[in-house]
C-alpha cells in the first residue's frame, strides 16, 4: 500500500435543455464526440442518455479534487452550452419522467435494458461514487462489511433528490427508492472474506446471471477495474463543496478501519439490519431525522451521529491532509443538503406565485445555477 489512500470521485448529471431545463431525451448530433474531444476519459454516457459523468484523476489532496470538479463541471457546461444544453446535479431531475427514455446503444447498455425492463427504464436517478485505494483485495472486502453501519451517514449528508416526475416525494432522497428496484443493489451482503465475495460473483458468472461483478450495483462495492473500495450510496450533490467533503469523509474512514481493525470486527445480521432502517431513515428525512442507535438501544440525531463520526476519523484526516473538507460534513448537517434548499425554493416560489409549475421551474433554475456554482 502506497499508505496515501489516493481517491476519486464520479460525479452524474442529467443533460437538460438550457431554455426550458427539462431533460434532453434526445441528443444533438456531435454533443458526445465534442465532449471527448474536449475532456477524453474524464467524461462517459450512461445508461439513459439524459445523463453523462464525470470521473476526476486519482488524487491526495481535497483542495486539488475539488479544483479539479469544478473545471470538469464548467468544460461540461461550455460544450453542452455550444448545443443549447445544461447540466444538473442532483439525485433525481425535479420534472424528468422515466416513459420514453432513449437508452444509450452500447452492447452493454442494450443487454442491461433486455434484463431489467421497466425497473431499468426507470433509473432516471443520478449518484456520486467516491474510490478509495485499498490495495489488497482481502482488506477491501474486510473494510467494507465493517462499513456498512456508516452508509446511512453518507446517504443523509447527499440528499439531492425530494422531486419525482414534478410531485414532492416527502422524501428528502428519492433516488435510492428508485435504484433499488434494481437486483444487486442496497446494502452489501456481509462477506466474512474476499474468497466468500469472490464465490458470489463466479456464481452468478457462472449461471450467466452477470457478466462480471461491475454488475453488482451495491452502495458499497470492490471495484472490478482499480483496486479502490467505491462508494456509491450519495445522491449526486448540486454544491461541489458536499461531494468533495463526503469523499473526505469516506477515505478518512477508510483509513480508521484500516488502522483500527477491532472495529466493528464483529459486526454481522443484526447491524446489517439496524443499517437498513437507517438507511431508510435517511432518505425519508436526510440531516433532520435520527439513527436507531443500537450500541445504546436509542435513537441518535443524524446531526449528532455526523459529529461523531467525524470526531472518530479526525487524527485520519489530519494524517491525509482533509481536515477542512471534512468539516464540512458539519457544514451540511447543521445547515442542510441539496433537497432541503430545492424545497425551500418550491415553496418560497409556490407561496409567490400560487403556481407548481413555476415553483419547479424555480428548482430546476437554482439547480442549474448551483451545479455550476
Amino acid at each position: 500500500m502506497t499508505g496515501n489512500y489516493s481517491f476519486g470521485i464520479e460525479e452524474e448529471f442529467f443533460v437538460v435543455d438550457a431554455a426550458t431545463h427539462a431533460v434532453q431525451r434526445r441528443m444533438p448530433a456531435g454533443f458526445f464526440d465534442d465532449l471527448k474531444a474536449q475532456l477524453g476519459d474524464s467524461v462517459s454516457v450512461e445508461m439513459p442518455q439524459a445523463q453523462l459523468e464525470i470521473a476526476t484523476r486519482p488524487a491526495t489532496g481535497s483542495g486539488g479534487a475539488l479544483d479539479e470538479l469544478r473545471d470538469l463541471r464548467r468544460a461540461v457546461a461550455n460544450v453542452a452550452a455550444q448545443h443549447g444544453l445544461g447540466v444538473i446535479a442532483a439525485g433525481t431531475h425535479p420534472t424528468a419522467t422515466w416513459d420514453n427514455v432513449r437508452a444509450t446503444r452500447a452492447n452493454r447498455y442494450d443487454g442491461v435494458m433486455n434484463d431489467l425492463r421497466m425497473p431499468g427504464e426507470r433509473n432516471m436517478v443520478c449518484g456520486l461514487h467516491v474510490h478509495v485505494e485499498l490495495p489488497d483485495p482481502d482488506e477491501r472486502v474486510n473494510v467494507m462489511r465493517r462499513m456498512v453501519p456508516y452508509i446511512p451517514h453518507f446517504i443523509a449528508l447527499s440528499t439531492s433528490s425530494p422531486f419525482w416526475g414534478a410531485k414532492q416525494t416527502g422524501l428528502m432522497g428519492y433516488r435510492l427508492a428508485a435504484y433499488d428496484e434494481l437486483p444487486r443493489t442496497g446494502l452489501p451482503e456481509m462477506f466474512e472474506s474476499s474468497a466468500a465475495y469472490e464465490r458470489y460473483v463466479d456464481a452468478l458468472v457462472s449461471a450467466r446471471a452477470i457478466t462480471d461483478s461491475s454488475y453488482v450495483w451495491w452502495t458499497i462495492r470492490p471495484s472490478r477495474k482499480l483496486p479502490t473500495l467505491e462508494l456509491r450510496a450519495p445522491d449526486s450533490c448540486t454544491r461541489i463543496a458536499d461531494s468533495v467533503a463526503i469523499a473526505a469523509l469516506f477515505r478518512a474512514l477508510a483509513r480508521f478501519l484500516v488502522r483500527n481493525p477491532h472495529h466493528n470486527r464483529d459486526v454481522g445480521a443484526v447491524d446489517r439490519a439496524i443499517a437498513d432502517e437507517n438507511k431508510w431513515r435517511a432518505q425519508r428525512y436526510g440531516v433532520h431525522g435520527s439513527f436507531v442507535d443500537l450500541a445504546e438501544r436509542r435513537a441518535l440525531s443524524v446531526r449528532d451521529a455526523v459529529d461523531g463520526l467525524v470526531h472518530l476519523v479526525g487524527q485520519d484526516a489530519e494524517a491525509l491532509g482533509c481536515v477542512d473538507a471534512l468539516l464540512h460534513v458539519r457544514a451540511i448537517a447543521e445547515g442542510g443538503t441539496s433537497a432541503d434548499v430545492q424545497l425551500a425554493v418550491f415553496q418560497e416560489a409556490l407561496h409567490r406565485t400560487g403556481k407548481r409549475n413555476e415553483a419547479l421551474d424555480a428548482v430546476k433554475a437554482w439547480l442549474v445555477h448551483t451545479t455550476l456554482q
